[in-house]
């Protein structure tokens, strides 16, 4: 009996901290939906990892970034961001399939859970961070404008060494602030994002070119600017 009061216990402390958990991280999406958010746990790894490359990162609301940025990157990693709910399940579906298929496994990653990854957790493969991330994701989409993420995205994703958000991407890549970003230039970005510290938008190698190519016919296919107009309203 004794044995089975310390497991009750146990799970009821359990249980009670996983409320506290879930209560804060409401509050705290709450407060970030309203607060431009200090810093990321990305960024908070590469001030604490060491890196020779100084951190680089100067927020910028998204009226102060051109509209081919959205485009571009919802046309490179998340191309159904207006319409799902932060997880994007019918993705992950085609993606399993695929993977029983003998292909293999790619990610299904919407912009919500990557924003949430990028503020909130660290990189990795593990099923309890996926699960975390898309735990987080769902209540960042149920508490934000797709306004809120996207212009959350765009200023804490990696671009680069030590670059963080699509401001200081520009200015160090290009020379002008984001708002100035023609088409080719936001597809040059968005095509290094799925590996920032190996692919280069300053000197873009072939592979980054057919990335820029493919991008850009995706932006087209989308129907353009009109396709985010939902973003500006």
């Amino acid at each position: 009996m004794a044995q089975r009061s310390v497991t009750q216990k146990f799970l009821r402390a359990l249980a009670w901290s996983l409320v506290g958990f879930l209560l804060l991280m409401i509050a705290l999406i709450g407060l970030l939906r309203f607060v431009n958010p200090p810093t990321s746990t990305f960024m908070l790894g590469h001030l604490f990892s060491g890196s020779s490359y100084e951190l680089r990162q100067e927020w910028v609301s998204l009226d102060e970034i051109s509209p081919w940025v959205p485009l571009a990157v919802v046309a490179s990693e998340d191309q159904r961001f207006p319409y799902h709910q932060g997880v994007d399940f019918s993705a992950i579906r085609k993606a399993l399939a695929e993977y029983r298929a003998g292909q293999g496994l790619r990610g299904a990653s919407t912009i919500t859970q990557q924003t949430a990854k990028n503020l909130f957790l660290w990189n990795g493969r593990s099923f309890v961070r996926k699960a975390l991330e898309a735990g987080l994701a769902l209540g960042i989409d149920a508490i934000w404008p797709k306004r809120r993420i996207m212009e959350v995205y765009l200023n804490i994703a990696e671009f680069g060494h030590g670059i963080y958000g699509v401001e200081a991407a520009s200015r160090a890549f290009f020379g002008i602030p984001a708002s100035r970003l023609s088409q080719t230039q936001a597809a040059r970005l968005a095509a290094v994002l799925p590996n920032p510290k190996v692919l280069s938008a300053a000197s873009p190698s072939s592979y980054v070119w057919e990335r820029v190519a493919w991008i850009r016919g995706q932006m087209a296919q989308l129907s353009g600017l009109h396709y985010l107009r939902g973003l500006y309203n």
